[in-house]
């Protein structure tokens, strides 16, 4: 008679997913920073669009560090796990809108970034909602012991990627996004730098 899987073993199937669906997402990253080498000549660098791909590498390796706190979700349902992978997909389809399969109908990275940002930046938001769920799903001490700041910056980055959507001024979006940078490499060393 076979045993029934153990938790770890249910932890490490959800880990080797969500694992392969961010490594995809960074390849996806990597690869579009590298046809700023590639073709020099002929793809311009928008710094706004850049802030954001950073912002993004950071974030995604960011995610997969604290996603090893699965390990304290006492039972696995097929809904949690459904749901960890939807959340996981929504990196994925943001490195997608940072670096499209093909750039024909725009004239460079800021007429693509400036006509797509809506769509960026409700993504960003909608994550920054699913990370709520991802978070209580690691149990509620868990939860409790990131503290009040963690709400307030989650509904702070909702805002700001709302915000975002609306700002034209070149400086303003670039203003923005090295303050998310500034805040999320801040946040990522006080409170994950030691699993």
């Amino acid at each position: 008679m076979e045993l029934p899987p153990t938790h770890a073993e249910y932890f490490g199937h959800v880990r080797t997913i969500i694992g392969m669906v961010l490594a995809l997402s960074l390849a996806r990253l990597v690869n579009g920073l590298t046809r700023f080498v590639q073709h020099p000549g002929t793809i311009k660098v928008y710094p706004v669009h850049l802030g954001w791909v950073v912002f993004l590498l950071i974030t995604i390796v960011h995610f997969w560090w604290y996603e090893f706190h699965l390990m304290f979700v006492p039972v696995w349902t097929f809904p949690l796990y459904g749901f960890l992978i939807f959340y996981t997909m929504i990196f994925a389809a943001l490195t997608a809108l940072l670096f499209p399969d093909q750039m024909t109908d725009y004239r460079g990275f800021e007429d693509y970034f400036e006509q797509r940002k809506r769509w960026f930046f409700g993504l960003l938001a909608f994550a920054a909602l699913l990370d709520i769920g991802d978070t209580m799903a690691k149990g509620e001490d868990y939860f409790h012991s990131l503290g009040m700041e963690y709400p307030i910056r989650q509904a702070a980055f909702v805002a700001i990627s709302i915000i975002a959507m609306f700002i034209r001024s070149r400086r303003g979006q670039l203003v923005l996004v090295v303050a998310a940078i500034a805040y999320q490499v801040s946040w990522i060393v006080r409170l994950y730098d030691i699993l």
